[in-house]
């Protein structure tokens, strides 16, 4: 590769990083695989978790606050790294990730681990979106296809390893060596960066966005709060949540009067007028809705519903891991060697529609075989469409703008992400308390006097401390009372979110297909 002449005209020689690229992207693949593993490590620890931490009120923020912090940073990271240079920034990120990870591990209360997401997840947005743009950087988008197959098929090796390694280490040496296991893999990411990367100096400089970061963490913040607590903390109609839709609104309105007039907006509105980018973003917020809202707690089902180990529901995933990676890699090597990607995400919304139909018709009988034919379906619809979206919006703009393109729309994504994980788990929450207290009374009574010694013994299990072993021990009546409140608990929210991706995908039909660029520059 020849020396690349930046926005000010002084040629960079970034040859060694073209001869180091397999291992500069396998350094980038295993911050992706930090990254993902933080989303989905906790599903199926979960249970013990809240059993042993005593917080099942707070369940869903240990994923929700994760989610919320990487959903805030995704654009900032994306935008900084476009002015000031990315490989900084990622090595920033990646040592973040890791002390998030020592405060995770050492945590002695929900709040502790709560907050020790929240870092995680921060980190976690810059070192997924820096390290998209930073692929960019060195490959052309005419053969970023295999590469975007490959990141692909690690988010779903990680979909997989994450409640696998999960169950594994909470039915082993303990829970928050799910944590520890990220600081030897930083280790190895941080020198694998420092030492193979270099990068031509594409900075465009420029102020920064203060007041556009601030209000835009504002608004997504109150608004992911809202979906959280609304119908579960507290009413629809409490001050609190009006409260928080109301700092939403005004939030919201003065991020975007602000990106209007700022210099260098953090997420400049102008990419909205972009075809491919408004369409494609909007699809990724769905995917958003439909993966995590589906994933983030699948695995706690199976452990209560069918009797599973921690490490067992996780390997039910597996199903979904195979057939994603194998689609993904097999999509992107197909886009690099054709040229042609459009149909790719129509298809994988459609067989997600599908996949969502067929996980809504789960009942507590349904067999585990049944179960992991529908995942795989869903991997399959996942791997045709989750890395191409992201190709479409790179091949859209100039390479001093991916950054800020990757970024926006992968904080869309994860607005989805947390919506969809705060929505499907306050649905299920509140879905399971109903369910609970529908049918535990009747259960108890139809076991007379031995029912009134059960009541005093799940008093503290009824307000929040339900494990998978306890299930295991109740009585007959009662264990069949907790699994179908379960079931029936999650399975009717995948027939609400079926639809929508049946009109997600009507919406990609309107992508225009534009040749893949064939240059960096």
């Amino acid at each position: 590769m020849t020396a690349t002449h930046t926005g000010t005209g002084s040629p960079v020689d970034h040859d060694s990083s073209s001869a180091h690229l397999p291992l500069v992207f396998t350094a980038l693949i295993l911050s992706m695989l930090m990254s993902s593993l933080g989303q989905m490590i906790f599903s199926t620890a979960l249970p013990t978790i809240v059993g042993e931490l005593h917080g099942v009120n707070h369940m869903t923020w240990v994923i929700t606050a994760y989610l919320l912090g990487q959903t805030i940073a995704l654009p900032i990271f994306g935008r900084i790294g476009d002015q000031v240079g990315r490989k900084k920034l990622f090595l920033g990120a990646v040592a973040t990730f890791m002390a998030g990870a020592a405060i995770g591990g050492l945590a002695q209360s929900m709040g502790m681990l709560i907050v020790s997401r929240a870092v995680q997840g921060v980190a976690a947005g810059g070192m997924m979106v820096l390290s998209q743009a930073i692929t960019a950087d060195v490959v052309p988008a005419r053969q970023r296809g295999k590469y975007m197959g490959i990141m692909g098929a690690a988010f779903a090796m990680a979909s997989v390893l994450g409640p696998v390694l999960g169950g594994w280490f909470t039915d082993g040496p303990g829970w928050r060596w799910g944590l520890w296991l990220n600081i030897p893999l930083g280790v190895i990411t941080l020198l694998g960066i420092m030492l193979l990367l270099k990068l031509p100096d594409r900075a465009t400089g420029g102020t920064t966005d203060v007041l556009g970061m601030v209000t835009m963490a504002i608004a997504t913040a109150s608004l992911i709060l809202t979906v959280t607590w609304g119908g579960h903390d507290f009413a629809w109609n409490s001050p609190v949540i009006m409260g928080l839709m109301g700092l939403t609104a005004v939030a919201g309105a003065v991020f975007i009067l602000t990106e209007t007039h700022a210099d260098n907006p953090v997420i400049p509105l102008s990419l909205f007028a972009n075809r491919n980018f408004a369409l494609t973003t909007l699809a990724g917020l769905m995917i958003g809705v439909f993966l995590f809202g589906c994933l983030a707690y699948m695995p706690t089902y199976l452990q209560m519903v069918h009797s599973l180990s921690p490490t067992q529901a996780g390997f039910m995933l597996i199903p979904m891991m195979l057939t994603m990676t194998v689609v993904s890699i097999g999509t992107g090597l197909t886009v690099t060697r054709t040229g042609r990607y459009r149909w790719y995400p129509v298809a994988g919304l459609l067989v997600i529609c599908g996949s969502l139909f067929l996980l809504s018709r789960l009942s507590a009988d349904t067999t585990l075989a049944k179960v992991g034919a529908a995942l795989a379906v869903l991997g399959v619809g996942l791997g045709l469409s989750f890395q191409i979206l992201v190709l479409i919006v790179q091949n859209s703009f100039p390479i001093t703008m991916v950054g800020t393109a990757t970024a926006a729309n992968n904080f869309v994504r994860q607005i989805g992400a947390s919506i969809g994980t705060a929505l499907v788990g306050g649905l299920f929450v509140g879905n399971l308390h109903n369910n609970l207290a529908d049918r535990l009374p009747a259960a108890l009574t139809s076991m007379g006097p031995e029912g009134q010694v059960w009541a005093g013994k799940l008093t503290g299990s009824a307000s929040g401390s339900f494990t998978p072993s306890l299930v295991d021990s109740l009585p007959a009546v009662l264990n069949h009372a907790v699994i179908a409140s379960y079931n029936d608990a999650l399975a009717p929210i995948f027939a609400i979110l079926s639809p929508v991706a049946l009109v997600t995908a009507l919406v990609l039909l309107f992508v225009r297909e534009e040749k893949l660029k064939d240059t960096i520059e």
